[in-house]
């Protein structure tokens, strides 16, 4: 098996998989010293055909796959896809509709974010072989057996595919999945703009200053790594911004007196920028800062113990269901409902409602027990006694 290393023999394969009702995708790709990720090599495979694509031979241009992968008649499918997905999106294409095995894996009772190799083993009955796990992709030539390696994550995905979707089909759990695999594909997970970076970042307090300087580093250090290619932590730590919002540094004398900025930083020619950034930020905060929603209500001095209880409850509606805890509810899912009865998550609504978010709430207020029963938690219900009449 040769890769394809041309533009010409790129098209005579798309051609051949066109009318394909899915194509298993996988890539290999580089990204540790670097803020975009370098594509190294694009594996597919329909039921009846596949190909090792190589995206660095001289010349070839990946127009036929792009145009594969965008068509709607065609789904999609991999695993763990969120990377894959962002760096087709960087190549200008969303592909869609799309399938991805490790969130279906979850739905269909394989544990938590079940790894590729476990699932090839449960579900097909075969031991991949780890031996090229580690290579480096973007060298060339690359060896058969890399090549072979690589191939077979996506032959396997192509075999496994019908098999688990017609098993969520048969469960009635196809239609969970669906949400899941849209969110993958929704623009906004993927947007590289600096002036919504701060979005990648927990913000801890909501006064307007905060708030301007943590959108305004946020983005100079987005804009700063991507003009470099570089990680974004490498440029600077979220915790650094974090501490210089709430410090607000205006001179380079303060910024060097903040613990989490590196030693240095401010001699360095980012330091300059750095407290231009933070000075913009400062400028009209009430304007530039981030309108948060404050989602629910103030946190209750009993809501710990609240939560504490979800966690119980969730993994014991997650076993009985055979799914993974994960897919149904956050622990940030558990604070807001402990906060909220009606608070804006998906653990209160569809399905997912149904499964959990229900006696949830019935266990938030006393209407539902948790029983230890050896080593099994069981869930049973409250009978209270009808309050006595007022006299």
């Amino acid at each position: 098996m040769t890769p394809i290393t041309t533009t010409a023999e790129l098209e005579a394969f798309c051609e051949r998989i066109a009318d394909a009702p899915f194509v298993a995708v996988d890539t290999e790709f580089m990204r540790e010293t670097t803020y975009w990720p370098k594509l190294c090599l694009v594996q597919v495979a329909s039921p009846d055909d596949s190909a090792v694509i190589d995206p660095l031979a001289d010349g070839i241009d990946l127009g036929p796959l792009l145009k594969v992968l965008a068509d709607t008649r065609i789904e999609k499918v991999f695993h763990a896809a969120r990377q894959d997905v962002e760096i087709f999106n960087n190549l200008g294409v969303l592909p869609k509709p799309l399938f991805d095995t490790q969130i279906a894996g979850m739905a269909a009772g394989f544990g938590e974010q079940i790894a590729y190799d476990a699932l090839v083993r449960q579900m097909l009955r075969i031991e991949l072989d780890k031996s090229s796990r580690f290579t480096d992709w973007a060298r060339r030539p690359l060896s058969q057996a890399q090549l072979d390696y690589a191939l077979a994550d996506v032959t396997h995905l192509a075999a496994l595919y019908p098999a688990l979707r017609a098993r969520l089909e048969k469960a009635g759990r196809l239609a969970w999945v669906t949400e899941e695999m849209a969110q993958l594909v929704d623009p906004a997970n993927y947007d590289v703009d600096p002036e919504n970076a701060w979005r990648r970042l927990k913000p801890r307090k909501f006064a307007p200053k905060y708030l301007a300087v943590l959108r305004s580093v946020a983005a100079w250090r987005e804009r700063t790594a991507q003009t470099r290619d570089q990680p974004r932590g490498r440029i600077l730590k979220d915790d650094a911004i974090d501490e210089i919002a709430n410090q607000l540094p205006i001179d380079l004398d303060g910024l060097n007196r903040l613990r989490s900025v590196p030693k240095g930083f401010g001699g360095s020619r980012f330091g300059p920028e750095l407290i231009e950034a933070v000075k913009a930020g400062l400028a009209a905060p009430e304007g530039y800062a981030p309108k948060i929603e404050r989602n629910g209500t103030a946190p209750q001095p009993a809501s710990g113990a609240i939560v504490e209880l979800l966690k119980v409850l969730l993994k014991a509606r997650a076993e009985d269901a055979g799914v993974a805890s994960k897919l149904i509810a956050t622990v940030s899912d558990l604070e807001r409902i402990a906060a909220d009865d009606h608070a804006d998550t998906p653990a209160l609504h569809g399905w997912r409602r149904e499964a959990f978010g229900e006696d949830a709430l019935k266990l938030k207020h006393g209407e539902l027990a948790l029983v230890l029963d050896g080593v099994r938690v069981r869930v049973v219900e409250v009978r209270r006694a009808p309050r006595a009449a007022a006299s």
